[in-house]
């Protein structure tokens, strides 16, 4: 079901309001590191007091090859683990993020693109955030999806190829304004 929506996304690109990006309604690094540090707090909770307990009272039950509510709490534990290690990295990655950094003339991070379909003769406006961020029907796209790798590194009037499972689609980006633009109309 995801694999048709994603499908469906990606050979037919939503049109969205441009005001709304002009305006900056968009979550910052800030927002995902605070949301990243809750999950990140739940989960610490969950495998230092709740999780132990959980153990705790499956052992009472005896015969541990046997006991599925043991192997269940030791599973949960395991993949708890894993999300934390995942999450502290992610929150690292995103507070290393350096606005300096970002280039001042080409697509990344922050960038909002207008881009030509000349199949279609129409018009599309995305802007290029992190997975986390990431929600194509607004016109939010991952710098790790195709469509926002296809996109990175490119300037204004570069003709771009995105490849998609449905096949290549040719673009045109007609206008760039990365984050620095979008910071300095925001002054």
């Amino acid at each position: 079901m995801i694999q048709v929506f994603l499908l469906a996304l990606l050979t037919r690109p939503v049109i969205i309001n441009r005001n709304k990006i002009a305006e900056g309604e968009f979550v910052s690094s800030k927002a995902i590191k605070e949301k990243l540090q809750g999950e990140l707090d739940e989960l610490e909770t969950e495998l230092r007091i709740h999780l132990p307990k959980e153990i705790k009272r499956a052992l009472e039950f005896g015969d541990l090859r046997e006991n599925s509510e043991y192997r269940a709490a030791l599973d949960r534990q395991n993949v708890v683990k894993a999300r934390i290690v995942e999450l502290r990295q992610r929150i690292s990655e995103i507070t290393s993020i350096d606005p300096n950094k970002v280039p001042r003339d080409k697509a990344s991070y922050g960038s909002t693109l207008v881009l030509y379909d000349s199949e279609k003769d129409e018009e599309v406006t995305y802007r290029l955030v992190t997975p986390e961020e990431s929600d194509p029907a607004q016109g939010l796209i991952s710098t790790t999806s195709p469509v926002g790798r296809s996109l990175m590194g490119k300037q204004e009037g570069d003709d771009i190829v995105v490849r998609t499972p449905a096949g290549a689609r040719n673009f045109e980006i007609r206008q760039l304004r990365t984050l620095h633009d979008e910071l300095a109309s925001n002054d």
